[in-house]
């Protein structure tokens, strides 16, 4: 795992134990979700922070480019979409700490933005 791939939170001490193949086939379908404005997905451009699940539901914390994005429902929409495989509840919890910035912009994600005329 790279540095800007999200991993699930550590369970706490005594808590459930977190199924890593779940997070991650979850993190993967997660890659048909594309960020509207800069038509990359949002786990290379690092908008998805944190995946949770359990029999019944999915919970992403995730954060936007700007707090100010007008698209978050296109965002949550296609989540829901990309997702419905898993035949659980999806819920979204937009977080804006640690904010986000260009450095947590994966190298697909960087070479999907350049080619797309973006300098980074």
């Amino acid at each position: 795992m790279t540095e800007n791939e999200t991993a699930a939170p550590a369970p706490e001490q005594g808590g459930p134990a977190v199924d890593e193949a779940l997070v991650e086939e979850i993190s993967e379908a997660l890659k048909d979700v594309i960020d509207p404005e800069l038509g990359v997905n949002v786990v290379d451009l690092g908008l998805l922070y944190g995946v949770r699940a359990d029999d019944s539901a999915i919970t992403l914390d995730m954060t936007l480019t700007s707090a100010a994005c007008p698209l978050t429902d296109v965002i949550e929409d296609q989540a829901t979409s990309a997702l419905e495989e898993f035949e659980r509840d999806v819920t979204i919890n937009w977080v804006w700490m640690p904010p986000w910035g260009p450095d947590k912009i994966t190298e697909d994600g960087r070479d999907q933005l350049r080619m797309l005329g973006f300098n980074v």
